[in-house]
């Protein structure tokens, strides 16, 4: 037995039902049958509470690798920083002026490797591991 119900959607919201009723070859009403038949399955609710689930699992584990690799790179970072500073010797004051344009020029050295390597899109740390496990 079949009971008519009227009701008042956005005009959007028909214009997709009307498509997608003519996609499928079905009419208007068997469109909204199987949507409001999907919302009050009780699976409904289970399936969308798993999925959910699943995606905060995922993001989780990204974030807790994202949170590792920044500790291991900030450990680097320090552990170099601490090396420079003890093995460098200070520079006497009247070549200050020369190491600084060396300076200079190492690091525009250093920039413009390093946009190479962004734009190849492969790291160091892949390389080196890359080139590891083929020996």
């Amino acid at each position: 037995m079949r009971d008519r119900l009227n009701l008042s959607l956005p005009v959007e919201m028909i214009g997709r039902i009307n498509d997608l009723a003519d996609r499928k070859r079905v009419t208007r009403s068997a469109v909204v049958e199987a949507a409001v038949e999907s919302f009050l399955s009780p699976d409904h609710a289970d399936m969308q509470e798993a999925a959910l689930t699943r995606r905060l699992d995922r993001l989780s584990r990204q974030i807790a690798r994202l949170e590792r690799d920044q500790r291991i790179t900030t450990e680097t970072l320090a552990l170099f920083v601490r090396f420079w500073l003890t093995v460098t010797p200070p520079i006497p004051p009247e070549d200050q002026a020369t190491a600084q344009a060396k300076g200079r020029e190492r690091f525009e050295g250093f920039v413009d490797a390093l946009g190479k390597r962004v734009q190849q899109g492969r790291g160091l740390v892949e390389e080196v591991v890359g080139d590891q496990t083929t020996n």
